[in-house]
């Protein structure tokens, strides 16, 4: 059983200028670190902290944090500091946030906030006897796009949901080692944000059960290595939605993510692969601008959750998006791990029980 997760009261008081540090200074943390220095008023970003020498002192010196560190219980154990963003590799974040919980922070953790349901647990356990804010890094839901697209669900303006469909396609050429690419991380770090997003866009429904199907497509000689790098998922709600995600690690006309939610009385679509909306007619053909990078496409996504994150901080409110929906993502992921594993549908009560 899931355990709630709004705070119920504020550790100390919240100063006029927050104070974050970020836990992890690789891709995205640097890109959430940048954020939270150039581009939130109001916050500032106090520490850089990662294990990897010389990562943090150099991200720190690019964005002027005051301290850099590669052992966290020294950022940890700064009274001044309000907020940690959580940037860490997958399988550290529950032990991350359940330190950053007892030290009194509030907490931003990226996907997935944890790898089992029972780390899932004790890290909201963790933030809500702390009362502290923790807000969980799935960062569809403030693009534009996709929500308008909750907005006019919200409004009944489709009617009644009954197909979704939400994609994942990564940029390519795909240049990674397999073997450096955790088992499962096709559902567990890829296809988490789909799993959201059909959940979010399906408000007032539960998942009930999973069918997936997955495959290396882009790397069939890593496969007997257990690398897994295309995936559908079909998805079924009590609402008696039906949902169907997947996920390429190799689009090579670039970074591709996209919802669509077909109801009683309309349709819905979100995303692009477009960088821009300006389209070439030439005569080789039409031609458009695509996006390399996460976070060129979402750019506006990573700053909203980011902002929300600091909202919710400064005014006490709930986050945006909570250790429940994480945990309730993480249980379709891992319904989809073991629909690959038995090669049958699973249902969401085989993984919850």
């Amino acid at each position: 059983m899931a355990v709630a997760d709004h705070p119920p009261g504020r550790t100390r008081p919240v100063p006029h200028t927050l104070r974050f540090a970020t836990i992890g200074a690789g891709r995205i943390g640097s890109n959430h670190a940048t954020i939270v220095a150039r581009h939130i008023p109001g916050v500032a970003l106090a520490a850089v902290c990662d294990p990897v020498p010389g990562a943090a002192e150099h991200l720190a010196a690019e964005l002027g944090a005051a301290q850099a560190a590669t052992d966290v219980g020294e950022v940890l154990g700064r009274k001044d500091i309000d907020g940690v963003l959580i940037t860490a590799p997958a399988r550290a974040h529950t032990e991350l946030v359940v330190a950053a919980a007892e030290a009194g922070k509030h907490i931003f953790v990226e996907k997935p906030m944890a790898v089992t349901l029972a780390d899932a647990d004790r890290a909201v356990a963790a933030a809500a006897q702390a009362g502290v804010v923790l807000q969980v890094g799935f960062n569809r839901r403030f693009a534009p796009g996709f929500a308008a697209a909750r907005a006019l669900i919200d409004d009944r303006r489709i009617g009644t949901p009954q197909l979704l469909r939400s994609l994942t396609r990564d940029p390519g050429p795909f240049t990674a080692d397999p073997a450096r690419i955790p088992q499962w991380t096709i559902f567990l770090e890829t296809l988490i944000h789909d799993f959201d997003t059909l959940c979010w866009l399906n408000p007032g429904a539960e998942p009930v059960s999973v069918h997936a199907t997955a495959d290396a497509l882009v790397r069939p000689d890593a496969k007997d290595r257990g690398h897994l790098d295309t995936a559908v998922v079909t998805i079924r709600f009590d609402n008696g939605a039906i949902a169907t995600a997947e996920a390429s690690f190799c689009a090579l006309y670039g970074y591709d993510v996209r919802a669509e939610v077909f109801g009683s009385e309309g349709m819905v679509t979100a995303g692009d692969g477009r960088a821009t909306d300006m389209t070439f007619y030439s005569a080789q053909g039409v031609h458009v601008d695509t996006a390399r990078r996460d976070t060129d496409l979402l750019r506006a996504a990573y700053v909203g959750e980011l902002t929300s994150f600091a909202d919710a901080v400064r005014h006490n409110n709930p986050a945006a998006v909570t250790g429940h929906d994480a945990r309730r993502a993480l249980s379709v992921a891992l319904a989809a791990i073991r629909s690959v594993e038995t090669d049958r549908p699973v249902t969401i009560t085989e993984v919850t029980a």
